[in-house]
């Protein structure tokens, strides 16, 4: 009989314990969430519903999640931390460790693989000196190995705190980087000017400045085209005429 060992949990660049950090928030830190926290909770008609927000929220504050954090969001919801931190360590948004000003993230999934994310995420680390998962000493980046972005039409394809920077080589990931650890401001190809991790996570609690909202490029709208050009269209759904 043939034995074969599955090693469960996460993956070999997710550091662990999932949850540390500082145990309670300062006073006047903790007042400033509370006042966030009262208005995304106000959105939704049950409590719990905000825990996704609020723990944007709470990652705004250290660039990831900590113990204060999950304690905050169960106090905040009526939830133990327990059901708060079953919740965090589900998504991979939700990072664990302190994270740089910017999270690079390079997918390697099958068609950005084909495409060279490889040798993207190869060359990156030997650029900057950190494997995925790593943050570089000046705090600037974090380089993270990602599963599918949503994003194949433009394989291969580079994230920076959840922007999308499409059709990326080797080399033009490699100035990425070099602009964003310069200051300089750097723009999505379907977005606009790119912020810190901190604002994007303010901004997914639903209290920060919206960035510029993408449109979808031609590629993406491929498959539209052709449909509209064959006279293809969705079946009718129940109630609607057939």
């Amino acid at each position: 009989m043939t034995t074969i060992d599955l090693t469960l949990g996460p993956r070999p660049d997710e550091p662990g314990p999932p949850i540390g950090g500082p145990l309670t928030y300062p006073p006047d830190v903790e007042e400033a969430l509370r006042e966030d926290a009262a208005g995304i909770i106000a959105r939704y008609p049950v409590a719990r519903s905000a825990l996704l927000p609020l723990l944007h929220l709470v990652q705004s504050q250290d660039s990831y999640l900590t113990s204060a954090g999950i304690a905050f969001c169960a106090s905040q919801l009526g939830l133990t931390d327990a059901e708060v931190a079953a919740v965090a360590t589900f998504y991979s948004m939700y990072r664990r460790t302190p994270t740089g000003r910017y999270l690079v993230g390079v997918c390697t999934n099958t068609l950005c693989a084909i495409m060279g994310g490889d040798a993207i995420l190869e060359r990156l680390e030997n650029h900057l000196g950190v494997h995925a998962g790593g943050t570089t000493e000046d705090e600037q980046v974090t380089l993270e190995h990602i599963e599918c972005n949503a994003a194949c039409d433009y394989a291969p394809v580079v994230m920076v705190n959840w922007e999308f920077m499409d059709n990326q080589t080797p080399s033009s990931a490699i100035d990425l980087v070099d602009r964003l650890r310069s200051g300089e401001t750097v723009t999505a190809t379907r977005g606009g000017a790119l912020c810190s991790f901190t604002e994007t996570a303010r901004t997914l609690a639903g209290v920060g400045e919206p960035g510029a909202a993408g449109v979808p490029g031609a590629p993406t709208l491929a498959g539209l085209r052709v449909a509209q050009a064959l006279g293809m269209a969705a079946p009718p759904t129940d109630g609607e005429a057939s």
